[in-house]
């Protein structure tokens, strides 16, 4: 009998085990899509900004009055960075570019002094665009405004497609992390039917025989976040290189919320799938606890 018993709860605890792991699993691809969603819009925003236009400066210009242009642009409340690149700077970019000097071949250099310029998220839009580039030729030093009109267009319909998508694809994460996790719990229950048909036996109520296991099944899911949460903070600590300054890995407040969600999530789901998984067992007549 003791050894019975012993295998009983081995079988236990390597149930537990199997449900604990699964559930973290589960959780920490909710958790990635939950940090995509929640850096959806900074990620928006970086390729926004990234997008700029090229404002090319006329031959005659002096370098006082390049100077004085690229001032009153970042004084613009739209703008978010300039870059000067003179007319040198230009040859050399062009040099590497090509691997050869084609200065000595023309004899002069033929390039004009540019700036680039950066928006804010917020004005990198098609329209804003148009305006800026009409005010910016009615200036004397400005020869030539250039943009890419069609990749501005794409992004900002790509960015909501993309958005619309993740709405789907959460919505479908979320009700298959639902399932996997109920159909888990639900095997862990059923290897425990002839214990809760014994206390319903024994003249115990409905809420004293769902009592223990909707307490372990919070623990279990408490302990599943736990455990998602490390695997994720490991693998956000390990990505902050390669992603620094595309996604927002130093938000305390956003980490917070989105630990705080897995948490509740995997807790939640787990209670409710106990709760149904046991109220099955408590409503099963005793000829189908066998099948």
């Amino acid at each position: 009998m003791a050894n019975h018993n012993k295998i009983a709860n081995r079988r236990l605890r390597s149930a537990y085990l199997t449900t604990t792991i699964s559930i973290s699993l589960v959780l920490l691809i909710v958790g990635i899509i939950g940090f995509l969603g929640l850096n959806a819009e900074k990620l928006s925003n970086y390729v926004k900004e990234n997008i700029g236009l090229t404002v090319y400066i006329k031959d005659e210009t002096k370098q006082a009055d390049i100077n004085k242009l690229q001032k009153m642009l970042d004084a613009k409340p739209y703008v978010k960075s300039t870059e000067l690149i003179t007319k040198e700077q230009a040859a050399e970019i062009l040099q590497k570019d090509l691997g050869e000097d084609f200065i000595s071949f023309l004899g002069s250099n033929p390039l004009s002094a540019s700036i680039n310029v950066h928006f804010y998220a917020d004005y990198a839009q098609l329209d804003s665009l148009s305006a800026i580039e009409k005010n910016l030729q009615s200036y004397a030093q400005v020869k030539e405004v250039v943009y890419q009109k069609d990749l501005v267009s794409l992004i900002d319909n790509n960015v909501r497609k993309i958005s619309i998508i993740l709405l789907i694809f959460g919505g479908l994460l979320f009700l298959t992390s639902y399932t996997l996790i109920n159909n888990t719990i639900r095997l862990s229950v059923y290897s425990q039917r002839f214990i809760i048909r014994t206390m319903k036996l024994v003249g115990a109520t409905k809420g004293f025989i769902r009592t223990p296991f909707l307490a372990k099944s919070m623990t279990m899911g408490f302990a599943s976040s736990l455990l998602s949460i490390s695997i994720l903070f490991v693998m956000i600590y390990m990505l902050r290189n390669e992603f620094n300054g595309l996604v927002d890995f130093n938000d305390l407040k956003l980490l917070g919320i989105l630990f705080i969600g897995i948490i509740i999530f995997g807790i939640i789901i787990s209670f409710l799938a106990t709760y149904f998984a046991i109220n099955k067992y408590l409503r099963i007549k005793e000829q189908e606890l066998y099948y």
